[in-house]
């Protein structure tokens, strides 16, 4: 029997998982900026304003788009897991539950920082974030590893951010 060309497609029918409805694609994109229009109802006020900052601040201008960026994919890191369906059931719904969780967390940062100015207990709670940011990124390399690396700027960005938020509550304790 004659060996097949390397240049000729590949007669096999295409995985399961590569079926991957975009419908799916924008419930994930739909959710996660869901999430981040909270963030949009607390914007940075006056108590913001009067806070000493660290010299490695960014300019304000940097955060919109860093966090746009960083919900696409995440939105397309967590389509990747939804939809792989060769995977397990119970390892994608654990996916999903953790990416919830911290999506939920992240939700919850914002206003906890900018509505109730509580930037220890913002701290707090982005300190755990990263936890189960980690913990989420675990789970996702179970199911699809390229969902896993799409998630590693988000991580790399809520490093930066827990500095940051860390900086502001030393630089300002007695706010």
């Amino acid at each position: 029997m004659a060996s097949q060309s390397p240049f000729v497609a590949d007669p096999t029918p295409l995985e399961p998982r590569l079926r991957r409805p975009f419908s799916t694609l924008a419930l994930w994109l739909l959710v996660c900026f869901a999430a981040a229009s909270l963030g949009a109802m607390f914007p940075p006020d006056a108590f913001y304003e009067a806070l000493d900052k660290p010299f490695f601040q960014p300019p304000d201008w940097l955060f919109g788009p860093v966090w746009t960026v960083l919900y696409a994919l995440m939105a397309t890191a967590m389509w990747l897991v939804a939809t792989k369906l060769s995977s397990p059931r119970r390892e994608r719904t654990r996916a999903r539950s953790a990416f919830l969780l911290q999506l939920g967390l992240n939700a919850l940062w914002t206003p906890l920082f900018f509505g109730a100015h509580e930037v220890g207990l913002a701290l707090l709670l982005i300190l755990v974030l990263n936890v189960v940011v980690i913990i989420t990124i675990r789970r996702f390399y179970r199911v699809d590893r390229n969902a896993a690396r799409l998630m590693l700027p988000y991580l790399a960005w809520i490093g930066f951010a827990t500095a940051l938020n860390a900086s502001l509550w030393w630089l300002n304790r007695g706010v």
